[in-house]
């Protein structure tokens, strides 16, 4: 029941994450090609300052939340994970506050410090969203620890949808020459407006929730009504055991983050210093930051969405001390990153410049340019996606403070390698890609360790890493002379690689069916599970 659970829940927030990224895509896509490289690097450190700051209010304390209240349900104490909700709350308002006020009175002299002081217009439009985002995260946290995932979903799909459509349009109408009063660029107001999208989903997001939490109240009421337990901890108890989880994750995640402040604060300063003048570095910059790193965030959604299903399943097993199910799901965890992880990751590598050209096709140089910042973030995110799953698995067994000690170990190598290569005329940005993949390394290495240290969970190689990679380079292989053929075929890039991901999509099927990656009992436990085991069986691929 358990590895059902685990697969329904990370299906449910896949299927969530995965129309998220679609509409990011449709998001981002044209508003690069609306404000052009420029724009994108007035609006990318806006954005990585607001994702910074947002880390504080919305990384550790949905997931304590989570845990938390999934560990209380699990021994039937409803009423103790009702009053953990509403003191996280609390907190949440707090905290979001302090964030609005930072973001919206700040912005200037933040802008000025990292030398794009055209950022400063970005960053007070996304003031709002710090707000409200802290909020609408103790919800989520609240039902993902019932582990009930669809509210989580829902409200993520409509927080982006108020996302694209706010952003898109303000982004536009700012690019006006009737807002020129304003004292920025065309360019530096189109990001602006494209940030003021993130307040609109908050307001969206925020209001799905708190319409679900309604409709709920009365089955929530009526568990807490059945409740017999008589455990009564004080509000200090709990918010103390709150910061206890919250803190050292809010740590870990907050380091991600800084990655790219790091990027957003030295690159630039570094190409300048290696005889790149102005406009150049600030292009090269908006690359790295407005092209290809938004290509590799689209596959991450299905780690964060089986880390969302983890957490709590692995935080129910390890409290009421059933080691054979905490095995099995962060085993299970494991094996279905890497199933992820290694086709995404050879698919980005051998298409990286068709699926830039072609996400990108008015801006095809600068696309062009960021192809292999892209192959080298491929490479990079496989050893991220591992990170962010076995961060899961160890914050489910209490252990939340180890994946931030790894992670600092490779943030400290990312500034060393990022510093050092950034400034090589020829590596350039690369060396800021190079530099991040370093960093996922290391801190992938040491999270394996300790959680096998600590767990004791051992991950079956042939299974979880062979299986998979082989699957993968096979569609890799199979994908690139598709390419290659039909690109001087049909002379046309973009339906040639449409064509080419589609069959590399069937290939990789195909062979995760034939090597037993996935099992049929597995295929049994998810959505349309059956209907694609009763073609298997027919098509006899087992």
């Amino acid at each position: 029941m358990g590895k059902k659970s685990l697969l329904k829940g990370a299906a449910v927030m896949a299927a969530a994450g995965i129309i998220v990224k679609l509409l990011g895509a449709v998001f981002r896509i044209p508003l690069a090609n609306m404000i052009g490289s420029i724009g994108m690097a007035n609006y990318s450190p806006a954005y990585s300052l607001y994702s910074f700051l947002l880390v504080f209010a919305t990384a550790g304390l949905p997931v304590a939340i989570s845990k938390m209240v999934s560990e209380r349900y699990a021994v039937g104490q409803f009423r103790e994970a009702e009053r953990v909700f509403r003191l996280s709350r609390t907190l949440m308002m707090i905290i979001g506050i302090i964030g609005f006020i930072v973001l919206f009175f700040c912005n200037e002299l933040i802008a000025e410090l990292i030398n794009l002081p055209g950022s400063a217009l970005s960053m007070r439009a996304t003031a709002i969203a710090l707000l409200l985002v802290p909020i609408m995260s103790s919800y989520r946290g609240y039902f993902q620890g019932m582990q009930e995932m669809r509210p989580t979903a829902i409200s993520e799909v409509a927080e982006q949808l108020f996302r694209v459509v706010f952003g898109l349009l303000l982004a536009h109408l700012m690019l006006s020459s009737q807002f020129e009063m304003l004292g920025y660029t065309a360019e530096q107001r189109g990001a602006a407006g494209g940030c003021f999208g993130a307040s609109a989903g908050s307001i969206g997001g925020l209001a799905v929730m708190l319409i679900v939490y309604m409709v709920s109240r009365r089955k929530i009421k009526l568990r807490i009504k059945r409740d017999r337990t008589r455990e009564h901890e004080s509000s200090k108890t709990i918010l103390k055991k709150i910061a206890a989880i919250a803190i050292p994750i809010t740590i870990g995640a907050a380091i991600m983050p800084i990655v790219n402040l790091i990027d957003a604060g030295i690159v630039q300063t570094r190409l300048l210093s290696s005889g790149w003048d102005a406009t150049a570095a600030e292009s090269l910059y908006g690359q790295l930051t407005g092209f290809a790193s938004p290509v590799i965030q689209f596959p991450q959604v299905f780690m964060t969405a089986i880390v969302m299903s983890l957490v709590p399943m692995v935080s129910a097993a390890h409290r009421l001390g059933n080691r054979k199910e905490l095995h099995e799901h962060i085993s299970l965890g494991m094996r279905t990153t890497t199933i992820i992880a290694f086709p995404a990751a050879v698919g980005m590598f051998v298409l990286a410049e068709p699926i830039l050209t072609l996400l990108y096709s008015s801006q095809k140089a600068s696309a062009i340019g960021a192809a292999p910042c892209l192959q080298i973030y491929s490479i990079g995110f496989v050893f991220l996606a591992i990170i962010t799953t076995m961060t899961g698995a160890l914050q489910g067994i209490g252990k939340q403070h180890l994946p931030v000690i790894n992670l600092c170990i490779g943030v400290a190598a990312k500034f060393i390698v990022t510093w050092t290569l950034t400034a090589v005329p020829f590596i350039n940005v690369k060396g800021a890609a190079i530099g991040s993949a370093t960093a996922y390394l290391i801190a992938m290495i040491l999270d394996i360790i300790v959680i096998r240290k600590y767990s004791g969970v051992r991950f079956p190689v042939g299974l979880t890493v062979i299986k998979p990679l082989v699957s993968a380079l096979v569609m890799g292989a199979v994908v690139i002379l598709v390419y290659m053929g039909l690109d001087s075929l049909l002379g046309s890039s973009g339906t040639a690689t449409l064509i080419a991901i589609f069959i590399g999509v069937v290939v990789y099927g195909l062979m995760v069916l034939r090597t037993k990656t996935i099992r049929r009992e597995e295929l049994m436990d998810i959505s349309f599970g059956r209907k694609i085991v009763s073609i298997c069986d027919k098509l006899r691929l087992w």
